[in-house]
């Protein structure tokens, strides 16, 4: 098999869409009594009748996350290098038609905004940006962590969809994992989030993950934009993503992350609401299905909650985000991707962990174990 797009063809956004509907409670329960579960259990515990079981979901998820990970919950932190995009995306602050002062960290700028996490005690660093690949390309990217890696022991990108060689490139440079959101597998609406710009092609964003398995990098990240369309069916297809991608790739490592459609400068409200009781029931239903995957939870989640999802199937969270380039020192009044819900210091979701009976981890990866 040589993508994801052949198993994707095989399945129907509507025909998912109706069987979480007709899940019954009986096999909602029959799926959490089984020891090995398919997809077909995710399915049923994404399901509407599963919400019934959200209590024995979430001991059954607490359990599995000690057993597998501990209780440790590592942290890390967002370094955003550019607002430049060539995208119009109707839910993102950076949209190319959204007028709005556009600022590409320099060299020095970088180094100053590094400087600040690392007082912060951040060891694990997420480079983040817009998609403007003569702006923000591969030589900016290749640069950047070249500067940072003698002082991060782990470095991230969450950044424009590349090329096999490119990702290799910058695996080859330090980059540990990659993160990439198909924003919505829902095909037929996805042109209408995306008009313009290179992030259009369905496909080719679909396709991104076997190409980032391919250049070897150490793990990537998964995820949908919850809000965009029904979390439900959307989540269901991720999780076909997955699990198809650690077949696959099976050398890799996989998490998956929640972000839920939060303000920003001209974007759309959210098309479908996601209570705070349907983000744990899909936490919950990944944890129960896959045993084995990192589950990360943003700043985007409010106080409350991110306290209570220490104990329940969180593995990592970023703490004292800035979402614009700059913000942490450099030009704090810079445009941000998105308004952040959870705005503690590190200092202060460190001490939340420790009184919450979990040990906060800032390093448990370097790159001298890939032989960098």
């Amino acid at each position: 098999m040589n993508s994801f797009k052949e198993v994707f063809e095989h399945y129907q956004w509507d025909e998912i869409k109706t069987r979480l509907e007709k899940v019954t409670i009986s096999e909602v329960r029959n799926s959490l009594q089984k020891r090995n579960r398919t997809l077909d259990d995710f399915l049923n515990m994404l399901s509407p009748a599963a919400s019934q079981e959200l209590e024995l979901m979430a001991n059954m998820t607490r359990a599995l996350t000690q057993q597998r990970f501990g209780k440790t919950i590592q942290l890390y932190a967002p370094l955003y290098l550019s607002n430049e995009c060539q995208n119009i995306c109707t839910y993102c602050g950076f949209s190319l038609d959204n007028n709005l002062r556009r600022k590409t960290l320099t060299d020095a700028e970088l180094m100053i905004e590094s400087s600040v996490l690392k007082s912060m005690g951040v060891n694990h660093v997420l480079l983040v940006s817009g998609e403007a690949n003569k702006i923000v390309g591969v030589p900016y990217f290749q640069n950047a962590v070249r500067l940072l890696k003698p002082h991060f022991s782990n470095i991230s990108i969450e950044v424009q969809p590349l090329e096999e060689m490119e990702y290799k490139l910058l695996h080859e440079e330090g980059v540990h994992s990659v993160l990439v959101y198909q924003e919505t597998y829902h095909q037929e609406v996805y042109k209408e989030y995306h008009p313009k710009g290179k992030k259009s092609n369905f496909y080719f964003r679909l396709d991104t993950p076997d190409r980032i398995g391919r250049a070897g990098i150490h793990k990537m990240g998964l995820g949908v934009l919850l809000g965009l369309e029904d979390w439900r069916v959307d989540s269901f297809f991720n999780a076909l993503h997955i699990d198809y991608l650690q077949k696959q790739y099976w050398k890799s490592k996989f998490s998956v992350s929640f972000p839920r459609l939060r303000p920003a400068e001209g974007i759309i409200e959210p098309n479908f609401m996601m209570e705070d009781k349907d983000l744990l029931q899909l936490i919950c239903a990944y944890r129960i299905w896959n045993e084995d995957i990192e589950i990360s939870i943003s700043t985007r989640e409010n106080e409350t909650f991110r306290n209570h999802i220490v104990a329940l199937g969180a593995t990592t969270m970023s703490a004292g985000s800035k979402t614009n380039p700059g913000g942490y020192a450099v030009d704090k009044e810079s445009l941000e991707q998105f308004e952040t819900s959870d705005e503690r210091s590190m200092e202060e979701i460190k001490s939340m962990i420790k009184k919450s009976g979990y040990d906060p981890v800032m390093k448990d990866w370097d790159s001298v174990y890939s032989g960098f």
